[in-house]
């Protein structure tokens, strides 16, 4: 790998993590670092003057840029950081404007993955991830990384969701690759859930039960054969697959519970042709708590936000 990680930053906790994410991650796919902040214009509260006598004074809402200093204060802080943790890796830092999604889906393009925090400074407390993730999460070319909080623990363990589409096995490249710049084992889950039948429908829905089993028996060994395929062509790496009838997003959730990070292509098999982040996806940077890759292929371009 001889690209560029870029690194999007607001100074919040979470940017921070995702700072310390991308540092180590560059350092050990020797790749160089790019941190990027985005000034956004700011609208300050209506103010309202003290009143007269005869009648009140609204003023406009004003509009103003972050500061110059705020704003290279966050990035310097952040570059330097990067800095700390690494060695003969390139950190460079830019400031850009304008609107932060469009700049970071445009800072995609040449990067070799995007990684931000799962929250910014304008999240609310309770969110577990912020408009700014989710929309570069599913807009973006390539890969982004969302990291929620420093890792306190290593598993020495990646875990890939895989459905068998295009998005995962793009997704399961991404995986293999970070698994060996880590040295870990690759953990490669399959979902598969039952259809669910209403009252009234169970009584005609008990001939196919077995069908259905069938089916998913199938499914199960079609992917065995191709994580097996997967096997030969990386003998130096431990690969390890299960398949399990459950919801992916249960699966990929408990899965990640003892993982480092977490890897989901941004549509699989069940999503619909217009979304741009399927539902596994959009579920796992939910309720997952380690860092999550959603992974969309390079060549596609990024639809408007």
């Amino acid at each position: 790998m001889n690209g560029h990680i870029v690194a999007g930053v607001d100074g919040s906790a979470p940017a921070t993590a995702a700072v310390e994410w991308a540092a180590a991650d560059a350092q050990r796919r020797g790749a160089a670092l790019r941190v990027v902040h985005v000034c956004e214009p700011r609208v300050h509260d209506v103010h309202v003057s003290e009143p007269r006598v005869h009648d009140v004074q609204v003023s406009e809402p004003r509009v103003h840029d972050e500061s110059a200093a705020s704003c290279a204060g966050v990035l310097e802080a952040a570059v330097r950081r990067a800095r700390e943790l690494t060695r003969d890796v390139e950190v460079s830092g830019d400031l850009l404007g304008g609107d932060v999604v469009r700049a970071l889906l445009a800072e995609s393009h040449s990067a070799d993955s995007v990684v931000l925090g799962s929250r910014g400074r304008g999240g609310f407390a309770g969110m577990l991830l912020g408009s700014v993730g989710l929309a570069v999460a599913g807009h973006a070319t390539g890969p982004v990384v969302i990291v929620r909080a420093p890792t306190p623990l290593w598993y020495d363990r990646v875990v890939a969701g895989y459905d068998g589409s295009e998005h995962a096995e793009v997704a399961l490249d991404y995986a293999v690759e970070q698994a060996r710049a880590r040295g870990s084992q690759l953990h490669v889950v399959y979902a598969w859930q039952l259809p669910a039948f209403s009252a009234y429908a169970a009584p005609y829905a008990v001939p196919y039960g077995g069908l259905l089993e069938d089916l998913m028996a199938e499914q199960f060994h079609r992917v065995a054969e191709r994580i097996a395929g997967r096997r030969e062509r990386d003998p130096g790496l431990v690969i390890t697959d299960e398949q399990v009838c459950a919801h992916p997003i249960t699966a990929l959730v408990e899965a990640g519970r003892t993982a480092d990070l977490v890897v989901v292509g941004s549509r699989g098999l069940g999503g619909l042709a217009s979304a741009v982040l399927g539902s596994v996806g959009h579920g796992v940077l939910h309720h997952v708590t380690c860092p999550v890759a959603v992974v969309r292929p390079h060549v596609e371009e990024p639809p408007e936000p």
